[in-house]
C-alpha cells in the first residue's frame, strides 16, 4: 500500500502530491512493501527507506519501490522540518504559503534518481502495453512525488502543479480503462479541491486548460474512497482530516482519527492531531487529557510514544494554553520548547519565539517581546512566520478573536 502522508501534512502540506496505491507484483515484493509502508505510516522512515532500497535491489525492473525511497526520503525532511501537521495546511493559509526546505544535496541526487528511474521503468511497461493500470498508477506516484518536491523543496510553483495535473490525467486514463476502481478516484478529489482553492491566476494557466476545480465536488470524492475505497481507504481518511480541520469541521474527523490510531500506534502525530480536533471544538479538557496521557506513557517507555519529543508536548499545551488566554502557564511551557532550540524542527521553534513575543505584547511590553520576535526570525528566515514576526517588531501584536470548528 502506497499512503498519502501526512500533512499533510499534511500531511500532510501540499495536497497535490496525494498517491495511488498499486498492487506490487509478485507475493515476495508485495510483502517488502507491505513491511515497508507499515514503518512509513508509523514515522520510521530511515526504517522505510532501507526496505525499499533491499526490495529495489530484488526488483530491477519494478518502479514500486523506487516510489517508495523517494517518498520516504521526502516526507522524512518534512518531518524533520516539522510540516506533517493540519495546522499548516488550515483554512487561513494558501496552498502557495509553504516555507522553503532545505534538503541535503545528496538527498536531493537520492530523491531525483528514485523519481528518474521509476518513471523510465514505468515508461517501459507501458511501451509494451499501454493499458497496464499498475505502470499507470506508478507514473502518476512518481509526478505526484515530484510535485511535492518542486513544490516544497525548489518552490517551483508552475513546474509542482504542472506534474500534479500530469498525475492527474494519467488517473483519469486508470479510470477510463476500469471505471470501477475507485481507489483511482482519490487523486481526482484532491486535485478538484485544490484547483478549486488556487486563486483565479492560477487556474488560467494552460495546463489547468479543462481542469475548473470544484472544493465541494473534491471534499465529496475524497469522502466517497474513505468510505468504499480498498488500497487507499486509509490514505483518504488521512487526507480527510486534514480538509475538515481547513473546512472548520473538525467533529468529522474525529472517528477517522480514531481508526487510524488503531492501526498506526506508533505515530504519535495523529493522537497530536486528535488533541488539536478537540481543541478546535473548544473542548479544551478532553485536549488536555491526550496530552496528559502521552506525557504519563513517554514517562513510563511505552514504546508507542517513545519517539515523541517531550517539546511536542509542550508545544501543544502552551498553543492550548495561549489561545485560552491563559498566558502565563502558555509561557511556560513555551519556555521548556525552546529550552534546547538545536532539537526542534524549524516549525515548532520558530512559532514558539513568535509567541513568546506575543505574551510579552499581550501583557504591554513591547521591549520584551521585540527579542523574542528577532530570535524567530532567525530561526527560520525564509518562513511565513518570521514574517509575521518582522511585522511585530514595528507593529505590536493584539490578539484576534478565535473562531471554533463546528
Amino acid at each position: 500500500m502506497i499512503p498519502f502522508p501526512y500533512r499533510i501534512a499534511a500531511i500532510f502540506v501540499l495536497l497535490s502530491s496525494v498517491l495511488l496505491s498499486s498492487p506490487a507484483r509478485g507475493a515476495a515484493l508485495g510483502e517488502q512493501m507491505a513491511q515497508g509502508w507499515d514503518h512509513f505510516y508509523n514515522l520510521e522512515f530511515s526504517a522505510a527507506t532501507r526496505i525499499f532500497e533491499n526490495a529495489a535491489a530484488a526488483n530491477p525492473a519494478s518502479p514500486l519501490p523506487r516510489n517508495g525511497i523517494a517518498q520516504s526520503v521526502l516526507y522524512g525532511e518534512m518531518y524533520r522540518d516539522g510540516s506533517l501537521s493540519s495546522e499548516l495546511v488550515d483554512g487561513h493559509n494558501s496552498f502557495l504559503r509553504r516555507p522553503k526546505m532545505e534538503a541535503s544535496p545528496a538527498l536531493q541526487q537520492q530523491f531525483l534518481s528514485s523519481i528518474d528511474k521509476s518513471i523510465q521503468l514505468s515508461d517501459t511497461l507501458l511501451a509494451r502495453n499501454p493499458r497496464d493500470v499498475d505502470a499507470l498508477h506508478a507514473k502518476a506516484v512518481a509526478l505526484a512525488l515530484r510535485s511535492n518536491w518542486n513544490f516544497l523543496v525548489h518552490k517551483a510553483w508552475h513546474d509542482s502543479l504542472s506534474d500534479a495535473t500530469a498525475s492527474r490525467k494519467l488517473e483519469d486514463q486508470i479510470l477510463a480503462i476500469d471505471p470501477k476502481d475507485i481507489d483511482a478516484k482519490l487523486g481526482q478529489g484532491v486535485h478538484e479541491y485544490i484547483v478549486g482553492d488556487l486563486p483565479w491566476q492560477w487556474r488560467t494557466l494552460g495546463f489547468l486548460v479543462g481542469f475548473h476545480g470544484d472544493k465541494v465536488r473534491g471534499l465529496a470524492t475524497v469522502e466517497q474512497v474513505a468510505k468504499n475505497g480498498n488500497r487507499n481507504k486509509a490514505d483518504a481518511e488521512i487526507i480527510l482530516c486534514v480538509l475538515y480541520r481547513r473546512e472548520r469541521a473538525s467533529r468529522k474527523a474525529l472517528p477517522l482519527l480514531a481508526d487510524l490510531i488503531k492501526r498506526y500506534p506508533r505515530n504519535y502525530l495523529l493522537r497530536l492531531e486528535q488533541a488539536r480536533m478537540y481543541d478546535d471544538l473548544g473542548d479544551n479538557g478532553t485536549a488536555f487529557k491526550i496530552l496528559d496521557q502521552i506525557e504519563r506513557e513517554r514517562e513510563q517507555k511505552v514504546p508507542d510514544v517513545a519517539n515523541c519529543p517531550l517539546e511536542k508536548i509542550y508545544y501543544e499545551r502552551a498553543t492550548f494554553l495561549f489561545w485560552m488566554g491563559r498566558i502565563d502557564e502558555a509561557q511556560t511551557n513555551f519556555q521548556k520548547v525552546i529550552a534546547q532550540p538545536q532539537d526542534l524542527d524549524l516549525n515548532t521553534g520558530v512559532i514558539s519565539y513568535l509567541r513568546l513575543g506575543q505574551i510579552q505584547d499581550l501583557r504591554k511590553q513591547h521591549v520584551a517581546a521585540t527579542p523574542f520576535y528577532q530570535k524567530a526570525t532567525e530561526y527560520a528566515p525564509e518562513s511565513e512566520t518570521a514574517k509575521e514576526a518582522r511585522h511585530f517588531i514595528d507593529s505590536p501584536y493584539h490578539r484576534p478573536k478565535r473562531t471554533y470548528g463546528p
